[in-house]
């Protein structure tokens, strides 16, 4: 299912094996919440901009249009008309940060949804359940997502659920895979890694999913408070316990320079909706750094966003232009800078991947990591 093809130190590129398609591997998921970018972007347009796989979400979907609603539709992909991968987040962390009212037990999690109100309840089965009836490839495992810094009792006990919680995902998913009319009887389930920012708790952890022999493992609960220094040490420190032969995922992340250094420590998916909320703002991300269209030095500036870049955008348009639209509130604004920082992300895992084929990807490093997240001025 996952063939590892080239190391470069602890960076690698490999293949992930699915049924909807092979992902090459380091890749960027493009984050489609309700099955769809924000700014305005359609399947074709994730097709022409690189994208392997998407990313949708759980707990968004289960509220609107209803998980049972996509099921009757044929599925996620169907639905979305999108061919490729597909990953589900497992809906804990939009539980734990935008349910309100909510209360934790070992059945589950009960809350208020964020758009009515409504009393809704969550637990390892209900998210397998959902994540079924959209027919996602992958499903994420439904966990405890605590913020840091948090009491280490309280994330030890934390740590503990979530690994009952991975145990009871995992006999739901093949319950639900022999079910006769389950549309995707090959969903895959990745298990997630938590213990907050205390090394031993996230070292046993991982030592523990990893004895489920599950398609994949991701780190979870980081970019959720702490800094990117504690964030690499937790990498540092939980990798070596995560199987080698599986493809690891880190959750949520994030900055083009966080990725490169997410791959130097062994990671090999990623997502982040930061190039798309960016771009809906005019943040956005080129080979030199990034630039704010908004800036009034863009006013007649004849050439395109970033003139390294083969997006439609740029090869379309200019900055005088875009940042015009931007100005004038014109959604086509938005459209066209979140199609640039996309294509710029899917881009840069494709940069990545050669360079570790090459074995070159130090010299990658050390040139783009500190630049690409520097602000031009």
């Amino acid at each position: 299912m996952f063939e590892i093809l080239h190391t470069n130190g602890l960076a690698r590129c490999g293949r992930f094996h699915t049924v909807h398609g092979t992902v090459e591997t380091p890749v960027f998921q493009n984050v489609g919440t309700l099955a769809a970018i924000k700014g305005g972007l359609s399947a074709q347009d994730l097709e022409k901009n690189g994208c392997q796989i998407e990313l949708s979400n759980t707990y968004h979907l289960h509220l609107r249009p209803g998980d049972k609603v996509i099921k009757d539709m044929g599925g996620l992909h169907k639905f979305m008309n999108w061919n490729k991968p597909i990953l589900t987040d497992s809906g804990g962390f939009q539980v734990f940060s935008l349910a309100k009212l909510r209360k934790i037990t070992e059945d589950g999690v009960s809350f208020n949804s964020h758009i009515d109100g409504r009393r809704i309840f969550m637990g390892p089965e209900e998210s397998m359940q959902i994540q079924s009836n959209l027919a996602s490839t992958i499903a994420m495992a439904f966990d405890e997502c605590v913020e840091n810094p948090a009491p280490y009792d309280y994330v030890k006990k934390s740590c503990e659920r979530t690994y009952r919680w991975l145990c009871r995902c995992k006999i739901e998913m093949d319950r639900l895979n022999s079910m006769e009319d389950t549309i995707n009887k090959n969903q895959l389930l990745f298990g997630i890694n938590q213990g907050g920012t205390y090394d031993d708790l996230r070292i046993n952890h991982m030592k523990e999913i990893a004895k489920l022999d599950l398609p994949g493992y991701a780190i979870g609960g980081l970019a959720v408070g702490e800094t990117h220094e504690e964030m690499y040490h937790i990498l540092d420190v939980v990798l070596p316990h995560a199987p080698e032969n599986k493809p690891r995922y880190l959750m949520g992340v994030g900055t083009p320079s966080n990725i490169i250094e997410g791959v130097a420590r062994g990671i090999d998916f990623f997502d982040c909706v930061m190039p798309s909320r960016n771009a809906r703002h005019g943040f956005i991300f080129t080979w030199n750094g990034t630039i704010n269209l908004m800036n009034q030095k863009f006013e007649r500036d004849p050439l395109p966003i970033d003139p390294n870049c083969g997006c439609e955008a740029c090869r379309n348009y200019s900055r005088a232009y875009i940042r015009h639209l931007f100005k004038a509130k014109e959604l086509l604004a938005m459209r066209l800078a979140v199609i640039h920082n996309l294509y710029f992300y899917n881009e840069l895992a494709a940069k990545i991947r050669e360079a570790i084929e090459t074995d070159t990807f130090e010299q990658f490093r050390q040139k783009y990591s500190p630049m690409l997240d520097e602000r031009i001025k």
